[in-house]
């Protein structure tokens, strides 16, 4: 038997590398013409047109202007997560799950929680919940004369709206929770390879660890937040400065693409300290919501008490929420009306891949419509 023939080395000219290396400095030159000439305008992100209708202290309510003559009468609150900014579900016009709903005939509303400061360091997960989110539910209530509203939350902010659901059935129509942690344990019995670093991390933390990190800081800082998450992929979110960025600045939308999601990231707020205690020790290491063992203030979250529909979607490529902490939960509810729904991506891809973006917006409508 022959034995295989040694890789031929890879033999580079002086000339060769000469004409790479005028390509990449023409492009250099031709990308950093670009950059300097875009506008705010063409910079902007979450365009989608809006209205103010409640403030308190940082956060704010928003209702989006209907693209259809009659929306749906039931109206939707989206609840994104504390640790990113909202405008992640409305980032660019053709990359707007927003947009999507709103063509699909909703009446959407969104809360934005703000930027919290050492003012909110003591805020916890039941003023969210039972303060900011229930005051949102009931404006919307009285505005729109329902009884129930439906609730949409996104990753922390699907938990918020899970144990509001739990704690204010009367006032929900239909609960879906999209890339939300339920089970915060359900990568001990199924690892998926490269996902759920943060839950690793979290849970190899002592109490005092904890307890320490939230009494010194008060707040995190949102730069601390933001770089938790870009050490998950620590090569990845090198290269995408280098190598990466030279190959798109040719392509405009690309470019344009890059900067608005780069803008996004770089707006990372701050987190209450009392929220990361209790999500650090009640959620990521002791599992207490899917346990209906999670209290907030002196009521339990019980999960039996969700009996509204229930549609839970989760990511296949999701590194940040692994798939074992999401799906599967049809026997943790109250509801005989439990759906799943897959979608291709990771966890941000969800709301801005463009395979997401095709399957996303259209299933929660016809899932609403079908139940409303």
């Amino acid at each position: 038997m022959n034995e295989p023939s040694a890789a031929l080395p890879i033999r580079i000219t002086p000339e060769a590398l000469l004409r790479e290396m005028q390509q990449v400095s023409e492009k250099l030159t031709r990308g950093s013409q670009r950059l300097s000439a875009y506008t705010e305008e063409q910079l902007a992100i979450a365009t989608t047109p809006k209205d103010e209708v409640w403030r308190q202290d940082m956060v704010r309510l928003y209702r989006y202007r209907p693209t259809v003559e009659k929306p749906a009468r039931v109206p939707v609150l989206l609840a994104y997560a504390l640790v990113g900014r909202y405008q992640m579900i409305d980032l660019e016009p053709d990359r707007s799950f927003v947009r999507k709903l709103l063509a699909e005939g909703l009446d959407v509303f969104v809360v934005d929680w703000g930027l919290p400061t050492r003012a909110q360091r003591w805020l916890t997960i039941d003023d969210y919940v039972s303060g900011y989110l229930d005051d949102c539910v009931d404006l919307i209530r009285e505005r729109h004369g329902v009884d129930k509203i439906n609730l949409l939350g996104v990753c922390q902010g699907g938990v918020f709206a899970t144990c509001y659901a739990a704690l204010f059935p009367q006032k929900i129509r239909n609960l879906v929770l999209t890339v939300t942690p339920l089970d915060f344990h359900g990568d001990l019995d199924h690892p998926e390879a490269g996902a759920g670093y943060m839950n690793l991390w979290a849970r190899s933390m002592t109490p005092e660890d904890i307890d320490m990190m939230v009494d010194t800081m008060g707040t995190a800082p949102g730069a601390m937040v933001g770089f938790s998450f870009l050490m998950m992929n620590p090569v990845g979110n090198v290269t995408k400065y280098t190598t990466e960025l030279v190959d798109m600045l040719d392509d405009e939308s690309k470019m344009l693409g890059f900067l608005r999601m780069e803008r996004w990231i770089a707006d990372r707020p701050g987190h209450p300290g009392e929220v990361m205690r209790q999500w650090f020790k009640d959620l990521y290491q002791a599992n207490k919501l899917v346990k209906s063992e999670l209290m907030l203030g002196n009521r339990r979250v019980d999960l039996d008490q969700i009996r509204m529909p229930v549609l839970n979607v989760y990511a296949t490529g999701d590194v940040i929420i692994p798939v074992s902490c999401s799906q599967g939960m049809e026997d943790r509810f109250g509801t005989d009306d439990y759906s799943e729904l897959s979608v291709p991506g990771g966890h941000i891809g969800t709301f801005v891949g463009g395979k997401a973006q095709k399957v996303l917006a259209p299933s929660i409508a016809k899932w609403l419509r079908e139940r409303n």
